[in-house]
């Protein structure tokens, strides 16, 4: 007569956890890409914040973007601005911010000469600042200073557009905002990667995750309950 056994399945050992949360991360990734909901993001409005002290520059650009299909919105100063972005004016460096808005703002672009904080101090409040560095910011000025342009581009901005602003200049705003993209994405990976190589905390989870798999081997038999098994206090009672 035939008998029937239950057939345990061979113990094979987890892979470090880190590995794991790395190789979840790249999966994740590589389905948003994919996935219409990715597709529908990836067509969504570019989101622009425009900053300004000219009531009649701010209506210009604000339309001028809108007709660009970016997603527009207007401030009159730059101490405006860096509250939007969550930014406190006097202590920009500082990574006080709203964590939502850094995903929801893609671009800024500034007028340079503004009372109190001028466009040039604008951009480096937001190139000290470790959440929105990465973003793209654009200076406008109606005075063709190339001292003052170079300085501009030297302290991280990616382009300087005279004034009166022409619907021309929208098409080079795109690009900047798609090589942001990319750069983030290139950070988040190094950061899990850094992570994941210099965290220990996670070894003694895969060696206890190991030893957890080991224990449903067919030689515990001993004990009467395959899962009670994992807990060592447990084998007196079995």
């Amino acid at each position: 007569s035939l008998s029937c056994q239950a057939h345990t399945p061979p113990a094979f050992p987890l892979p470090h956890s880190n590995s794991i949360h790395l190789l979840l991360h790249q999966a994740k990734h590589t389905l948003a890409l994919s996935s219409p909901m990715a597709v529908a993001i990836a067509e969504a409005p570019f989101h622009v914040l425009a900053v300004d002290d000219s009531v009649l520059d701010r209506k210009l650009i604000e339309r001028l973007l809108k007709t660009s299909s970016f997603q527009v919105t207007t401030v009159d100063s730059g101490t405006k601005a860096l509250e939007f972005l969550g930014l406190h004016d006097e202590d920009a460096s500082i990574s006080s911010v709203h964590q939502d808005v850094e995903v929801n703002v893609n671009l800024i672009i500034t007028d340079y000469c503004m009372p109190g904080m001028t466009g040039y101090d604008l951009l480096k409040k937001i190139k000290e600042s470790s959440s929105f560095r990465d973003i793209p910011v654009v200076i406008m000025s109606s005075e063709n200073i190339p001292s003052r342009i170079n300085r501009c581009l030297e302290e991280g901005a990616n382009e300087f557009f005279l004034k009166p602003v022409r619907l021309s200049d929208m098409s080079k705003l795109k690009p900047h905002i798609m090589k942001s993209r990319c750069k983030e994405h290139c950070h988040q990976d190094e950061d899990l990667l850094s992570n994941s190589e210099t965290n220990p905390t996670n070894n003694s989870s895969s060696s206890s995750d190991t030893i957890t798999i080991s224990s449903s081997n067919p030689t515990d038999n001993s004990s009467g309950d395959t899962i009670s098994s994992s807990n060592p206090t447990d084998n007196s009672s079995g």
